[in-house]
């Protein structure tokens, strides 16, 4: 399983991303780096998505599964496994409005509050 709300290359490598509710999002790079740069619009010149992966649940699948099992037999237990949640990974490069650039691993999560803040 590959880290997530990391960046794995760029000007930030080793850097963790958070979340700050008010805010937005930072990516905290490691010590010496310098400080937390900010994402936004104003921060941000752009970014791409570079891979997206997408894997079934497998608690997910397990729970539906057996409710539906019980529910409707063994095709709701089919069925109930069959819609299982997708948990999705994002390979994301951003590029700064100041020419740093990084390369993220994200998660359902960070993904869609990156997008959100960029929009």
């Amino acid at each position: 399983m590959a880290l997530t709300n990391v960046v794995t290359a760029g000007d930030y490598k080793g850097a963790i991303m958070y979340k700050n509710n008010k805010k937005g999002l930072y990516i905290n790079p490691p010590l010496g780096l310098g400080k937390k740069p900010f994402i936004n619009k104003t921060t941000v010149a752009s970014y791409e998505v570079i891979n997206q992966e997408s894997t079934k649940s497998v608690a997910s699948g397990v729970a539906r599964g057996i409710v539906g099992g019980a529910l409707l037999g063994g095709v709701g237990a089919i069925a109930g496994a069959a819609s299982a949640k997708n948990k999705g990974n994002y390979t994301v490069s951003i590029i700064f409005k100041d020419g740093k650039k990084c390369l993220c691993e994200l998660d359902d999560f960070m993904y869609k509050r990156l997008v959100e803040i960029l929009y």
